[in-house]
């Protein structure tokens, strides 16, 4: 470590691995209930032939895909980091979410193409049926809801989970309520046009977890992390003189790192030394930003002009 150089660390990855690591139980749990369904409104869709029932149990399907790779992205982020992989393999979990958005799309588009046929060829569904089944849709999905409640807060992945089991219950209410349009009037056109709604609750969700797994792996400055006011703050710590090569960013739910190079007074640091001045940058930005890692390099004044002569 170079003289007038110093790093510090806030603190490292949270206990027990990654945010979503703490609800592996219940996502498991919900993986199994998925799975169920899946099989039980395949059936019942073929049984009533009923479009909006298997394109739920096909949403379903990708559900359970995306709980699978939920699961299997926790093992890989709890890998310690190595030489290779300094951060270990936490990112695998936005990498899964990116998955699950990408599945999500895909089958919204399926389900549409798929009303339309039904409304140039209409098909003769059993609303009694439909209606049975949605039901045991509907129950087995509310269970999956409360177990992700809280993970969904926490977690981009669990949230993932969390958005394509609400839209399945969503679809399953859409799915009773299209069979009961039937068993009343008759009208077979409410089962593509079920399919449809099912379809628009599938896309602005996924679009909207889409932007924010994206934003993690462009590296984005964490949510609710004013830079401007993380940069103030620094400023504001007695005897800094300046800050720069200021970055913030996101490695996986839960843990946001910042780095930053300090510039500080030499009159100061001699003073007070290199530690102290650690502990009240640490401390500024720990009181003030849910900031998890956090990595400073203390510099003397006119140390920022000798970094740029080494660039050059």
């Amino acid at each position: 470590m170079g003289a007038g150089h110093d790093h510090g660390h806030a603190h490292g990855a949270p206990a027990g691995g990654t945010a979503t690591s703490a609800y592996r139980g219940r996502l498991r749990i919900a993986l199994a209930i998925t799975l169920g369904i899946v099989v039980v409104q395949v059936v019942g869709g073929v049984l009533a032939d009923s479009l909006a029932l298997v394109a739920d149990s096909a949403h379903m399907a990708t559900d359970a895909l995306g709980l699978g790779m939920a699961l299997l992205a926790i093992r890989f982020a709890n890998r310690p980091p190595s030489d290779q992989a300094t951060f270990g393999y936490a990112r695998a979990e936005i990498l899964a979410a990116l998955a699950n958005c990408l599945l999500l799309l895909g089958v919204g588009g399926y389900v549409v193409y798929e009303s339309v046929q039904r409304f140039v060829t209409p098909a003769d569904t059993e609303g009694h049926l439909a209606v049975v089944f949605g039901g045991i849709g509907l129950v087995a999905n509310m269970v999956s809801l409360a177990l992700l409640m809280r993970g969904q807060k926490e977690s981009l992945n669990v949230r993932g989970a969390f958005l394509e089991v609400a839209a399945d219950a969503l679809g399953s209410v859409t799915v009773i309520v299209s069979a009961l349009v039937i068993m009343l009037t008759g009208w077979q056109a409410a089962d593509p046009i079920a399919s449809l709604v099912i379809a628009l609750m599938i896309v602005p969700r996924t679009v909207k977890l889409l932007r924010e797994t994206l934003n993690v792996l462009l590296e984005a400055a964490p949510k609710g992390v004013d830079m401007a006011e993380v940069r103030a703050h620094i400023l504001a710590t007695e005897g800094v003189e300046d800050v720069h090569d200021l970055h913030a960013w996101t490695i996986t739910s839960g843990m946001p790192v910042l780095s930053a190079h300090v510039v500080v007074s030499s009159e100061v640091l001699s003073a007070i030394g290199h530690e102290k001045m650690l502990h009240e940058l640490q401390d500024c930005l720990g009181g003030h930003f849910d900031v998890e890692h956090c990595t400073f390099q203390l510099e003397p004044s006119g140390h920022r002009e000798h970094e740029a002569h080494l660039c050059h």
